[in-house]
């Protein structure tokens, strides 16, 4: 998968989401229109969401932006859990759920109205303890951790002995920049030791780019994907893989996903992975996506979000989201 600045990726899955129009919903567009056809832009939630039994919901870029809570979040929740619509916040944050959940208390976000919550960071802290494959095997247990102090949950408490000295190491354990806002040159010599090294690479976060305040930053899946051109072999954990999906469909108890949505900011992640399992995807377009769809710096959209847009930046894609919207709302 090779990302463009706007976090778009050449990757494609099969299917358009779960099909049709819900029993007893409001007519609306149909949203698995062929690509020609323009991305539906709804006003809030609402709209839509009597079609649905469950939500899939991205943390950054939806319900944060890394610094604050978006305006609007805690009544989306509100309504959708008095609805009885169950909720699972999915993030492709590199840090265990624990941590996820403290910083969303710091944000001021009530815990009781998001029972569920799931992250990349834990199943890659899973998959490293539990081994379920040959290919988690191999690794072996000298890691060479990239990331900042601040990331290292995501393998405190394993059996793993940790080297500065890539040649002394068995894989690459891939969690982010050192620094808030470095980017790919400067990891670059970190990244070259692997690589020189053979390493595997184990991939905590398959995000190119996220929002923090008014920021872009540089995500793991950068990172990976750089090894991963250069011939390394990645694991990747989180969106838009299905088994970080099947964890999320789990908790909320869902069996059918073409009654679940998936919602986030990005096409490559979010609205991929959803439509992936046969689940709608909503565009949000107020995160990494923001300047093609015409936002102004702000990242808002003074005169509303184009659909036409949203349809053009799909086509690139290739991943044509069900709904567009351009900031969580009910």
């Amino acid at each position: 998968m090779i990302a463009d600045r706007a976090g778009l990726s050449v990757l494609r899955l099969p299917g358009t989401g779960g099909g049709g129009t819900r029993p007893g919903a409001d007519p609306l567009p149909d949203a698995h229109a062929p690509m020609t056809e323009t991305v539906p832009v709804i006003a809030g939630l609402s709209a839509i969401a009597d079609r649905y039994d469950a939500f899939v919901i991205d943390l950054w870029g939806v319900v944060h932006d890394g610094t604050v809570l978006h305006d609007g979040i805690e009544d989306v929740l509100a309504a959708l859990q008095a609805a009885g619509k169950p909720v699972c916040l999915l993030t492709n944050a590199q840090r265990r759920v624990e941590t996820v959940r403290r910083k969303l208390d710091d944000m001021g976000l009530d815990r009781a109205l998001y029972p569920h919550l799931y992250s990349s960071g834990e199943l890659t802290f899973e998959r490293l303890r539990d081994r379920p494959t040959a290919a988690y095997a191999a690794l072996g247990e000298r890691c060479y951790y990239i990331g900042s102090d601040r990331d290292r949950c995501v393998h405190e408490g394993l059996p793993l002995t940790l080297t500065d000295d890539a040649r002394n190491a068995s894989f690459a354990l891939l969690a982010g920049p050192m620094g808030f806002f470095d980017g790919l040159e400067a990891m670059r010599p970190m990244l070259d030791a692997a690589l020189d090294a053979g390493l595997p690479a184990v991939c905590a976060n398959p995000d190119r780019i996220v929002w923090i305040g008014d920021r872009l930053a540089t995500c793991a899946g950068t990172f990976a994907a750089y090894m991963a051109e250069r011939g390394a072999s990645v694991l990747w954990h989180g969106k838009p893989h299905r088994d970080v999906y099947d964890r999320c469909l789990a908790l909320l108890g869902a069996a059918d996903p073409a009654r679940v949505l998936g919602i986030g900011d990005a096409l490559a992640t979010d609205i991929a992975g959803a439509l992936g399992i046969g689940a709608d995807g909503l565009l949000v377009g107020s995160g990494i996506h923001a300047a093609a769809l015409g936002a102004a710096p702000d990242r808002t959209f003074r005169t509303g979000l184009a659909g036409d847009r949203v349809t053009a930046l799909a086509e690139r894609a290739g991943i044509r989201p069900t709904w567009a919207i351009d900031a969580l709302r009910w």
